[in-house]
């Protein structure tokens, strides 16, 4: 089943439509690869810096504070015990990584997927070019309110112009970036998901199987 998209422009215009392959599309399956793909990319940003310490990293003597028997008192092998005040942690948590790995086959799955799900929903639209000539905030949400994206957009293109970014780094729910670098996370974080005609042939060389 052929899919096409309308092409508009900041008139909100359809001069156009593009023939979306086969290929870049997935409805019959993918919904685990997509979860497994953005649990990837979640547990990928966690800094994993938490660290507390053991016996072996506190600093004191390690000869018994008082003789076993006699004194009266409990029993105590080391000033480092995690009993007492100043004293190691136990179990706490080390530096570690939270990286998990995902086949390079069930990422593009993931990717074809989501994509599929949005431009199912109507969620995505594809412009001539991203029509913002300075580096403006107002330009930026001209264009975008234009085309019915609002300010809640991410905007993929084959080539991020230092104009196009310099007028989207202002809005906080609007992301600029090259098209060959999105990933599954990201296409389903915005509201809208804008791409421009060389954006759209940068992604389906990603989405092709």
């Amino acid at each position: 089943m052929s899919t096409t998209i309308s092409v508009v422009n900041a008139k909100a215009d359809a001069p156009a439509e593009i023939e979306l392959q086969d290929g870049w599309l997935e409805r019959d399956r993918g919904e685990q690869a997509v979860h497994d793909s953005v649990v990837a990319y979640l547990a990928g940003r966690r800094a994993g810096t938490a660290s507390t310490k053991t016996r072996s990293y506190i600093r004191g003597s390690s000869s018994k504070p008082w003789r076993q028997k006699g004194t009266g008192r409990a029993r105590a092998g080391s000033r480092k015990s995690p009993l007492w005040r100043g004293g190691a942690v136990v179990f706490g948590p080390l530096p570690r990584s939270y990286a998990k790995n995902v086949n390079r086959k069930v990422e593009r799955l993931a990717l074809r997927r989501a994509f599929t799900q949005r431009l199912d929903a109507g969620e995505v639209i594809v412009v001539d070019e991203v029509a913002v000539e300075a580096p403006k905030t107002r330009q930026m949400v001209d264009f975008l309110e234009g085309i019915g994206a609002g300010q809640d957009a991410l905007v993929l293109v084959d080539r991020v112009s230092p104009e196009v970014a310099m007028a989207a780094r202002n809005l906080p729910a609007v992301c600029v970036m090259h098209a060959a670098s999105v990933n599954t996370y990201l296409l389903l974080q915005f509201g809208k998901i804008v791409l421009n005609r060389a954006g759209l042939e940068e992604l389906g060389k990603r989405l092709a199987r």
